[in-house]
């Protein structure tokens, strides 16, 4: 007699609960396998796990989908909720809840792209981190020294900077080859930036490339040359790409060039220029001069003039003129005095040559007088036998008193 056999699933051989799930899963995992599925993202929920759970939807269909930490750490950007994404992942059953739920290993932006989305995050961050604030930036010098080039040996960036700097004003280069596209070359890019910025006398780096597609101007848009060229301890121009190429080298490095010629440019000054300029302020010196000697003349002039006047033999000169007029004048008075003078003498002693006694004797008269040259004025004291001396108008007496007599009043 046959056996009857039964599959699972039947009444008589029931599949468990997580049986079941598994069969769903694989299933699904066999049916349809790894999708792609564009829809917009709602209820979206970031633990601090760090997985992303979220609802793709479109219209009146839903499905659950969980990314685990591991896929979300690596996009390089965040899931947005009420925006359309492209994912990529497998369906399954999520056996706690029972409920198909699709698990998501990659995404993109819906039309956009993922780099575009990636470079808006990255450039957002790095404008936080103040790597594009304009204030950090700093001035090129003017005469630099030595200028570093750190770009590819073998592109056209190269030998454009050079055949510049060689036009305009010869200065001393040091190349720091690295690539410029592909995986490898941001971090390339940013070693070699390092690497010349700590180099003795370079006073400016210019890193860049030539022209290319987006995809070729990538690596200037890595944050580690970003922060590169951010941490560089002398000015660092960047010239990438063509005039309508952005990058995010151009926003954070000190001076952006629209192509590379143009950075060779802008690294050093133009000589025929400078020697305008030179010739220029020579003449203006030269003038400036002319007329600061002219003033020094004038005033020199002058102080001659006051030092002349100051001169102790042109004093003494005035002096002397000065004294001579006064000695003539000196001379005026003293003779006008002596001559007032003698008038006044003479007068004097016309009067008193007719006042005096001598002139007296003259008419006849004779002064007596004692011995010891008292004038006898009156008899009173005078008696026989005194010896008197008498003054006569050619000669003297000595004659003996021997009698006196008063003289009669007149009645008269």
């Amino acid at each position: 007699m046959a056996v009857e056999t039964q599959r699972p699933g039947e009444r008589g051989r029931p599949l468990g609960v997580e049986a079941l799930v598994r069969a769903a899963s694989r299933l699904l995992e066999e049916r349809i396998g790894v999708v792609w599925v564009e829809g917009e993202v709602s209820t979206l929920r970031e633990p601090v796990s760090g997985h992303v759970y979220f609802v793709l939807k479109e219209r009146r269909a839903q499905v659950p989908a969980v990314m685990w930490r591991s896929t979300a750490v690596k996009l390089g950007f965040r899931l947005e909720e009420g925006k359309r994404f492209l994912v990529r992942g497998k369906l399954a059953v999520y056996p706690e809840q029972g409920k198909v739920q699709l698990y998501v290993d990659a995404a993109e932006p819906a039309g956009l792209g993922a780099a575009a989305l990636r470079l808006a995050e990255l450039k957002g961050r790095l404008a936080a981190d103040g790597c594009f604030d304009p204030m950090r930036k700093r001035a090129l010098p003017r005469f630099p020294r030595r200028i570093a080039i750190v770009t590819s040996p073998t592109g056209a960036a190269i030998r454009d900077i050079l055949r510049t700097l060689e036009r305009r004003y010869p200065t001393p280069v040091v190349i720091a080859p690295c690539q410029v596209q592909g995986p490898a070359a941001p971090a390339d890019i940013a070693w070699a930036i390092r690497r010349v910025g700590r180099l003795r006398a370079v006073d400016v780096i210019i890193v860049g490339r030539g022209g290319g597609s987006a995809e070729d101007l990538g690596a200037f848009n890595e944050e580690p040359v970003v922060r590169a060229i951010v941490a560089c301890p002398v000015p660092v121009i960047s010239a990438v790409g063509h005039e309508v190429d952005v990058t995010l080298a151009d926003l954070a490095a000190d001076a952006r060039a629209a192509t590379p010629t143009a950075a060779g440019e802008m690294a050093v000054p133009e000589r025929s220029l400078l020697v305008d300029e030179l010739r220029a302020r020579e003449n203006r010196l030269v003038r400036a001069a002319h007329h600061v000697v002219a003033g020094l003349r004038a005033r020199l002039a002058g102080a001659d003039k006051r030092v002349q006047a100051r001169d102790p033999r042109a004093r003494l000169a005035a002096d002397r003129g000065r004294l001579a007029a006064l000695e003539a004048r000196i001379q005026r008075c003293a003779r006008a005095v002596v001559a007032g003078r003698r008038h006044a003498w003479a007068d004097v002693a016309a009067r008193l040559d007719a006042l005096s006694p001598l002139k007296v004797l003259d008419r006849g008269y004779a002064i007596a007088r004692t011995l010891d040259g008292a004038v006898v004025a009156s008899i009173a004291g005078v008696g026989p036998g005194v010896p008197l001396q008498v003054r006569l108008a050619d000669g003297e007496l000595d004659v003996t008193v021997t009698g006196a007599r008063a003289m009669p009043e007149d009645d008269g």
